[in-house]
């Protein structure tokens, strides 16, 4: 029987896939909602506010990229990056021949 994937190992099986992706969007969401709290806050100057929202985005974007890097040592240890890169690999044709 053909067993069918939940939303969240699709999202997650994306997320493996597209890394780099998924940290600067995170980082452009961060940048964004930190702007957007920061404007509302009445009493500092622009200037204060959007160095504010990139020192949020920053330490945002390191805990995604520390997230990265757990799901690579994972995928490593566990063998499923090789599984996933076996099949555009031909061994066959490579091998040097006397």
């Amino acid at each position: 029987m053909a067993e069918t994937k939940s939303t969240v190992d699709n999202i997650r099986e994306w997320i493996v896939e597209h890394k780099l992706r998924t940290v600067g969007c995170l980082w452009l969401s961060g940048v964004a909602g930190s702007i957007a709290y920061n404007w509302s806050q009445p009493n500092m100057k622009t200037s204060v506010k959007i160095i504010h929202a990139r020192l949020h985005a920053q330490a945002l974007t390191l805990a995604a990229l520390a997230g990265a890097a757990v799901v690579e040592y994972y995928d490593h240890r566990t063998g499923a990056k090789a599984d996933r890169y076996s099949k555009f690999l031909d061994f066959d044709s490579n091998q040097h021949k006397d």
